[in-house]
């Protein structure tokens, strides 16, 4: 029994070692860090990005969704009224070369419904 004794109190020392080496480099670490002519070469993650440019990226993602449904929605309507790509270019140039229609800005609605 008196060996189990001796045998935990090596192994208490022994932790107690290990923690005041990971303390001490730890601290060693610390004061690298804070020392401004210091090239000690710390890895870091990728940069921290704003939130403005977070956002923007939301932005342009919602916008390529938006641009695609708005094709797949062209593309079905186009093929429900039996309609080419190009019949309907052409109208949308007459439209605005008339003055019906302004570039960036929603046609109004008829009345009936189409």
């Amino acid at each position: 029994m008196k060996y189990q004794k001796v045998q935990k109190q090596l192994d208490e020392r022994e932790k107690l070692r290990k923690f005041r080496e990971l303390d001490d480099a730890f601290a060693q670490a610390l004061r690298q860090l804070e020392d401004p002519d210091s090239d000690f070469d710390i890895p870091t993650g990728p940069p921290v990005r704003s939130l403005a440019a977070l956002e923007a990226d939301d932005q342009a993602e919602r916008q390529k969704e938006q641009d695609l449904l708005f094709s797949q929605r062209l593309k079905a309507l186009l093929k429900e009224y039996d309609l080419s790509e190009g019949g309907v270019s052409e109208l949308i140039q007459t439209l605005l070369a008339y003055g019906l229609w302004e570039v960036d800005r929603m046609p109004a609605q008829s009345s009936s419904g189409h």
